[in-house]
């Protein structure tokens, strides 16, 4: 189960009070003692789309790429804020790497949000 990363990315300045999962549909959710979980749910093309292992204290854990985290953001702006979602595409702008706007849109055509992001891709990048 991917981590949803725009913490890990550099693309908020954001402080979350949950550790936000990506589930698939229908998935049972895990049990963490102490740990508030908050639980994104994705249907199995977008669950398995631009997902990347980092390891963590020697341990690989599945996040989701930058591109494909921010068109999560956009998919689940009235869940976390549209202006989270605009906070991490500014920061992925001025992140060390150069934009990738295939990727980006790719993303968003899985998800079903490149109406929505296409107004602040134009501005933005």
């Amino acid at each position: 189960m991917p981590c949803l990363g725009p913490g890990h990315h550099g693309l908020t300045t954001q402080i979350p009070h949950t550790v936000d999962i990506a589930l698939p549909s229908h998935a049972q959710v895990p049990k963490v003692d102490g740990v508030s979980l908050r639980v994104f749910w994705y249907p199995e093309s977008s669950f398995r789309a631009g997902v990347d292992v980092i390891t963590v204290d020697n341990i690989p854990v599945k996040i989701f790429s930058a591109e494909k985290t921010i068109a999560d953001c956009f998919k689940y702006r009235s869940k976390i804020g549209l202006d989270i979602a605009i906070e991490a595409l500014r920061a992925y702008r001025e992140g060390t790497r150069k934009p990738n706007r295939a990727a980006l849109t790719k993303f968003a055509q899985i998800n079903r949000v490149q109406k929505v992001m296409r107004p602040y891709l134009e501005a933005v990048l």
